[in-house]
């Protein structure tokens, strides 16, 4: 059962390698598969390495808790600011794509793990983990809102060099983030495991290829920038750590 995550994290980076070399629906469909494969991972190893308590905990906080603080933006603009989705991302409740949560499962679990390896202490931990997944999203944000996936009605004010998208988005990402992040750390055990390599591996792969395609073949130097300072401090520290 240890190969399950190494073959899945695999199967996404091969996805993933694939998707600057696509376009139109055809790379919407690889965005949706790779969500799905990355929840996949992390849901799969959240249960073979913690049981079945921190898979649900996964689930019910990221998964649950990511689709009720979007329908409540979609429907209110609280807490990200007013948008909406695109029809692109496959079947939606309540304005929401079913796949948008999935994605917050993906990534806070390599996060809150990576976390734990990282610092010490129930609040460290906490804001560390909401600060790596809130940074992945100056990747996520102008990627999608780039294909046409999402859209702001007001995004000003905006950071400089990525129009399109208000600064209240990521202050709504950390908010959740934090809460998010407090949930896991009430009902998962806060120690490290040796099966959790994979998912050390995935957050630094996220980081390192989010950089690499975002300056070199999706044109979006300025989320690179953005993103490899914002979201290299939470994920480099993780990189010192595995090497002493």
């Amino acid at each position: 059962m240890r190969a399950v995550p190494w073959t899945l994290l695999g199967v996404l980076i091969l996805a993933q390698i694939c998707y600057p070399l696509t376009s139109g629906d055809v790379r919407a469909g690889l965005t949706v598969a790779t969500v799905l494969v990355g929840v996949l991972l992390s849901v799969s190893h959240a249960f073979l390495s913690r049981g079945t308590t921190a898979a649900a905990a996964l689930v019910a906080s990221a998964g649950l808790g990511g689709f009720a603080v979007e329908a409540i933006g979609v429907a209110t603009g609280f807490p990200f600011g007013t948008y909406d989705y695109s029809g692109e991302l496959g079947p939606r409740l309540l304005g929401v794509p079913l796949i948008i949560p999935l994605a917050w499962t993906w990534m806070a679990w390599p996060a809150w793990l990576a976390a734990v390896r990282v610092v010490r202490g129930r609040a460290a931990r906490i804001a560390l983990a909401a600060a790596g997944l809130a940074a992945w999203d100056l990747f996520l944000d102008p990627q999608m809102v780039a294909e046409g996936y999402w859209r702001w009605h007001d995004p000003v004010p905006a950071l400089p060099g990525l129009p399109g998208i208000p600064i209240s988005n990521y202050l709504g990402w950390l908010g959740f983030a934090l809460l998010l992040m407090t949930a896991l750390s009430m009902t998962i055990t806060s120690k490290t495991d040796k099966k959790d390599t994979p998912m050390y591996a995935l957050w630094l792969w996220t980081y390192f290829s989010s950089v690499l395609a975002h300056a070199v073949f999706l044109d979006l130097p300025a989320s690179a920038v953005w993103g490899g300072v914002l979201m290299g401090a939470a994920v480099l520290p993780l990189l010192l750590k595995l090497r002493t």
